[in-house]
């Protein structure tokens, strides 16, 4: 019998989906947009990121991932199903094997909740692969060498490290730092800089266009507009990159700590190796400019950014699905 194989980034702020022979099929925001009266699912991805910050009282959008994890069971359940249905086509009446990424730091509980998940929304099997492996090969590092690879993987809940050898991980950190606490870290510095509410949507906006990790010479602008929480009417300002240098400045802090962590807990062998081939940095987050040079300064590690950073770990679902008898000793899997 034909089996369909579907590689899935979970996402907390974007899901990506993976098929062999296609690549990357789908790529849209973890939001789902509810009707609180009817408790039903009106729109997920893309049409419900729309929505944010625009709905009546009655129709509640959020993301159903939380930190990386499932923070809402049923509304996880109506994305995958939702990613099924749409790459399955005329192939919906096989049930598909499907590999899900899970952060490094996921509880055995948490787990078992993907697992549940995948099953209920019409998996014939589920596998689970940590990110920083899957981030890994993603990014073309060979991870069943034996020399020390190390992988920064910034996504939007989590940040995470881990020198990978042999095709495990030796040593590795999460963090619930990353992509969204900077966008919040952005509006709360407009907030009480300029006295203007701003939306989060507005913030990652900014960060995208002109974040930047380390304070420039040559700054960018950006004008945006805002609630003045004085006068409660719309206002416009200009923000500069140095300033988002500035506001992210602590949560960006927060994730070299770690990543210094990680580099005192790595066995001497590995860290020469690491120091040899440095790092390489993974995710949406990766792409704020200038992260590579702030993280290579403040680690003394060379630091480099992977080819679409925000691909690699859906790259990395895909080789793993295509190769699965391979992997099968480093992926959980259930049936």
């Amino acid at each position: 019998m034909f089996t369909k194989k579907i590689g899935i980034d979970l996402g907390t702020a974007n899901s990506l989906v993976f098929i062999p022979k296609k690549g990357i099929v789908l790529n849209e925001p973890s939001v789902v947009a509810v009707s609180l009266s009817e408790n039903k699912i009106l729109a997920v991805g893309k049409e419900a990121k729309e929505m944010i910050g625009r709905t009546p009282d009655s129709i509640n959008v959020y993301r159903p991932l939380k930190d990386g994890v499932i923070a809402d069971f049923r509304v996880t359940q109506s994305i995958i199903r939702y990613f099924i249905d749409k790459v399955g086509g005329n192939m919906r009446f096989f049930k598909p094997e499907l590999l899900i990424s899970v952060p490094a730091g996921i509880s055995s509980t948490e787990k078992r909740a993907v697992i549940e998940a995948g099953i209920l929304a019409g998996a014939k099997a589920v596998y689970l692969a940590k990110e920083p492996i899957l981030a890994a090969i993603g990014a073309g590092i060979p991870i069943n060498s034996c020399s020390g690879h190390m992988i920064v993987d910034i996504g939007g809940g989590t940040t995470e490290a881990a020198v990978i050898a042999l095709g495990g991980m030796v040593t590795v950190g999460s963090l619930k730092v990353a992509g969204d606490k900077m966008n919040d870290a952005i509006a709360d510095y407009v907030k009480k800089k300029y006295n203007l509410a701003i939306g989060i949507e507005t913030a990652e906006k900014i960060k995208i266009e002109i974040g930047t990790a380390i304070p420039e010479r040559k700054q960018q602008e950006i004008e945006i507009r805002g609630r003045d929480l004085i006068l409660g009417l719309p206002r416009n300002i200009k923000i500069s990159s140095n300033e988002v240098a500035e506001a992210m400045a602590d949560k960006l802090d927060e994730m070299i700590q770690m990543i210094k962590r990680i580099l005192r807990e790595t066995p001497p062998e590995l860290s020469a190796d690491v120091m040899d081939r440095g790092m390489m940095l993974s995710g949406g987050g990766a792409m704020i400019r200038n992260l590579d040079v702030l993280i290579a300064k403040e680690t003394g590690v060379p630091c480099s950014v992977a080819k679409e950073p925000l691909y690699c770990v859906a790259k990395g679902t895909g080789v793993m699905i295509e190769n699965l008898d391979i992997y099968k000793k480093s992926v959980m899997s259930k049936s």
